[in-house]
């Protein structure tokens, strides 16, 4: 009986076990399949959630660029030019290193400069296909007038007298203006005072504001004014003229070109010094394009590459003056 009993309770204790046993690894395994449960839920969750706005960044991205193509539309619909689709520039390719014809390996003549190269550049700038118009510096100013062109880059001064007739850009290059002389007269020029002098013949280009400074330092001297650089510096090199007023980068550049010449003395300009493009007159958001082109050039270090390439060509084999058909 005492055995009996005893069997009983092992028994009991046995079976317990076992359910305690077993309803333990049934709540662990319940616990697990939960747990697992969740991390799904939350993976699936955070994966929505990612591609969700991963979505809506680039909805914002289209959006934004969308927004700004839009406004470079709107920017450039905003700038009327003579022909639509173009930036039709006039220029006087006798001024080297400003405008000029470099001549290839090849032998042909293409236009080169800083000028040219800033004109590329802006008509770049807009969205526009750059066309130059290769005339005189006379022509420059009358193509201006009538408003035939867009932009004048001829190495313009922004003269007040030429206000009536075109609008100006902000200085895109600061020169200087100079007399020159052939070597053997150099002695002859140690003063301003020394231009003005009745027996002397002294050379300006036509339309310039040489021709302003010819008259303002030498107004007792006989004034030569000839359309283009390259005829004043062909009647230096002859003797027919004692001395011409040059700008200074462009006289620099004929004397390296030919060492007959000599840049003997800086002369005083009261109006803004440098160069500034000449802008049809009235077309305001042409000239705020044209100015914020221009500020940009000079902040990317862009002008000094254009100059120091336009210096480059101009001491090889260059064309100045209008080519021949």
């Amino acid at each position: 009986m005492k055995k009996k009993l005893i069997a009983a309770i092992l028994t009991g204790v046995m079976t317990f076990s076992m359910t305690a046993c077993g309803g333990s690894s049934a709540s662990t395994a319940t616990e697990a399949e939960s747990t697992e449960a969740t991390a799904a839920e939350s993976t699936e969750e955070s994966a929505d959630a990612t591609e969700a706005e991963s979505t809506e960044e680039s909805a914002d991205a289209a959006e934004t660029e969308s927004t700004e193509e839009s406004t470079d539309a709107a920017a450039s619909a905003e700038i009327s030019t003579v022909t639509p689709g173009k930036l039709t520039v006039a220029t006087s390719p006798d001024f080297a290193p400003y405008e000029f014809y470099s001549v290839g390996e090849d032998g042909t003549p293409s236009l080169a400069g800083f000028d040219i190269a800033l004109a590329q550049y802006i008509a770049d700038e807009l969205g526009l296909e750059l066309e130059v118009v290769p005339v005189d510096f006379d022509g420059v100013l009358m193509e201006l007038q009538t408003k035939a062109v867009d932009l004048g880059v001829a190495g313009l001064s922004p003269d007040p007298k030429r206000e009536s007739i075109m609008d100006f850009s902000d200085i895109y290059y600061e020169g200087g203006q100079s007399f020159v002389c052939v070597q053997d007269n150099k002695d002859k020029f140690q003063s301003l005072e020394d231009l003005n002098n009745p027996d002397i013949e002294v050379g300006a280009q036509t339309g310039a504001i040489q021709v302003d400074l010819a008259q303002t330092n030498s107004p007792d001297a006989e004034i030569i004014q000839l359309t283009k650089v390259t005829d004043i510096i062909a009647e230096l090199l002859a003797g027919k003229l004692d001395g011409a007023y040059i700008e200074t980068a462009v006289a620099e550049s004929y004397a390296k070109n030919y060492p007959e010449l000599c840049v003997v003395l800086e002369v005083p300009y009261e109006g803004a010094e440098g160069s500034a493009i000449g802008i049809s007159k009235g077309n305001d958001a042409l000239k705020d394009a044209v100015n914020a082109a221009i500020t940009k050039a000079k902040e990317e270090g862009k002008m000094d590459e254009f100059v120091a390439t336009a210096n480059e060509q101009a001491s090889g084999e260059i064309i100045e003056g209008l080519l021949e058909n």
